[in-house]
């Protein structure tokens, strides 16, 4: 019987890139738990066993729940930047927020879960970066109303809210969709007509344009 050879440890780069990926998986996994179970509800265990790591890596990488909480929200932030660029118009952030459920719902549902477990501002995080994003929100409005293409009778603040509970009308409103319509509400082919219903809605409060000076992102389906 020929001898054993040695094991060889990994080189720097190989043990560099399986960290990636162990954290990656957390990170897939916790996105998933947060978003079924909203951050009160996942267990880390869960999320552990999702992951198929040890529970203590995620102490390592994440310093525990809330750091792990954290980093999905910063993945969040990431991808909202890219699906919705400076520049687009109001009704067409509205209606690539309904479209992302089709490629991103556990964003969605993460989202829907931090309104209802929301105690107040000193425990919300995200409450700087999310008021910054409102505000040019506002802004952008307010500029349209000035140019005369949305009705001064609008609370732009009002209307903000509002095109977001439409959007994220397929999350918290299922059960209602599946009533009226008889399909499921995470279907492509009822998100793409409620996607079309919540542009046309948009364009009839003119806020499907930018103000004079910034160009809005075109409205290709994604």
């Amino acid at each position: 019987m020929s001898p054993s050879k040695p094991r060889r440890s990994p080189a720097p780069e190989q043990r560099q890139r399986d960290a990636e990926r162990t954290r990656q998986r957390i990170l897939e996994a916790a996105t998933t738990e947060f978003a079924a179970n909203g951050y009160a509800g996942a267990r880390v265990a869960a999320i552990a066993s999702r992951a198929k790591v040890n529970q203590q890596l995620i102490s390592y990488y994440f310093d525990g729940k809330q750091g792990l909480y954290q980093a999905v929200a910063d993945n969040w932030w990431s991808y909202e930047r890219e699906l919705v660029p400076p520049g687009t118009s109001p009704g067409e952030a509205a209606r690539r927020y309904v479209l992302q459920a089709l490629h991103n719902p556990d964003g969605a549902r993460q989202f829907a879960w931090s309104g209802l477990e929301y105690q107040g501002s000193e425990d919300d995080p995200d409450r700087v970066r999310r008021s910054e994003r409102l505000r040019r929100e506002v802004d952008v409005i307010r500029a349209l109303q000035a140019e005369g293409k949305v009705s001064s009778e609008l609370d732009p603040a009002c209307l903000v809210v509002m095109m977001m509970a439409a959007a994220m009308g397929p999350t918290t409103l299922p059960h209602v969709i599946e009533g009226l319509y008889e399909v499921d509400a995470r279907s492509s082919d009822f998100l793409h007509h409620y996607a079309d219903q919540v542009a046309l809605v948009s364009r009839l409060l003119g806020l499907d344009g930018a103000p004079s000076g910034k160009p809005a992102d075109g409205a290709e389906r994604r």
